[in-house]
């Protein structure tokens, strides 16, 4: 799988234990990330992303900066996109299987390092379940044509 990964400066470090977590499971990684630990602006990266999720560039994404929140949001502005900030497996999963979520994130203050691994695995492995879900999808398509 082809897998988009960003992150701001508060999560260089956890996004290159990612990035080397999911190219061990042999996923390719396209990294928008920034790889200094100079204060940037998140939603750069999230935008980014989420632009490469919906235009195919890439299969899903991961988003990572300090809590996994502005990230996420900002993610989420780019039509098309479902970006779900996950703190443990069990909403990796469920956001996968219920919501179709196309991008992950979580904080790296707020997770450690082996949890993230745990999240990101969680994710992949999961799928979406379709049926009565299908229809709370194609309603937040409804709300983004409605702008």
């Amino acid at each position: 799988m082809k897998i988009g990964i960003g992150n701001d400066h508060a999560a260089v470090a956890m996004k290159n234990e990612i990035k080397a977590y999911l190219e061990e499971l042999g996923h390719e990684v396209v990294d928008f990330g920034i790889s200094k630990e100079e204060s940037c602006d998140y939603p750069v990266y999230g935008e980014a992303v989420g632009r490469a999720v919906v235009s195919g560039q890439v299969e899903c994404g991961v988003l990572i900066c300090g809590t996994g929140v502005g990230i996420s949001i900002a993610a989420n502005k780019v039509p098309g996109v479902r970006a779900a900030v996950c703190s443990d497996t069990t909403t990796a999963r469920l956001v996968k299987e219920h919501n179709n979520a196309n991008i992950i994130a979580f904080g790296a203050r707020i997770v450690g390092i082996e949890v993230a691994k745990d999240i990101v695995k969680t994710y992949l492995d999961a799928e979406f379940q379709g049926g009565r879900h299908e229809k709370r999808i194609a309603m937040i398509h409804d709300i983004e044509n409605k702008r």
